[in-house]
């Protein structure tokens, strides 16, 4: 736009997770570092699905995927590998980064709005659960992506220039159970007994976000 002389005209890309955090991860973080005008938006739905359901770099520890089976004594994919592309875009200083997901729609918008304010790199995380990947049924979908965000497991926040100065709190503090039991991607989590120390582990990185991010809700004076 630039060359054709419409250093004006609004830019923005769109990928998801695969695209986003592993094939073009290192055009991202260079579009970042220049502080390029575009919005970039990913749609986290945790693997890639238009290829056969396969494991990328988003996909959460235990889930299952077809290159993560749930088979031998660590079921699913393993723990502690993986990105989180929020904090990345956070760690580059760009001036605006935002998480937000399919059951917040208004949120949403309003980060679009607020993206669109400001001029250089933006990036807006979207968390997009996926019906036939996850193995949950589609009237879920709206279910499922709120208990991410009240759980604990995806922090809703907006940040810029390398701060994070807004959460969207909890409202009802929720056991990483009630979101996992409804995805048969975590089935043999609970199936033919309960893994206790593993869905414990995801217990753990919940309260994690909760306390980096301070998301519980603000007590009452």
């Amino acid at each position: 736009m630039k060359e054709k002389g419409n250093p004006d005209v609004r830019v923005i890309a769109q990928g998801g997770d695969g695209g986003t955090s592993d094939i073009g991860f290192g055009c991202l973080s260079g579009m970042f570092e220049r502080n390029d005008d575009v919005l970039y938006i990913c749609y986290d739905n945790e693997a890639y699905m238009n290829t056969g359901v396969q494991r990328s770099s988003a996909t959460p520890p235990a889930a299952r995927t077809a290159t993560t089976p749930a088979v031998g004594d660590a079921p699913g994919n393993v723990f502690g590998q993986g990105k989180n592309m929020p904090a990345i875009a956070i760690a580059h200083g760009i001036p605006y980064v935002a998480t937000a997901t399919v059951s917040e729609l208004r949120d949403l918008e309003a980060k679009v709005r607020r993206a669109m304010e400001f001029r250089g790199a933006r990036y807006l995380h979207i968390f997009v659960p996926c019906p036939l990947g996850w193995g949950h049924e589609s009237s879920d979908t709206i279910r499922i992506a709120r208990l991410a965000k009240e759980t604990g497991l995806f922090p809703v926040f907006e940040a810029e220039h390398g701060e994070v100065l807004s959460v969207s709190r909890i409202r009802r503090r929720t056991p990483v159970e009630e979101y996992l039991k409804p995805q048969r991607r975590f089935a043999h989590l609970f199936n033919p007994t309960p893994r206790v120390e593993v869905i414990a582990a995801i217990q753990a990185i919940a309260d994690r976000n909760i306390r980096k991010y301070g998301l519980l809700e603000a007590a009452s004076p």
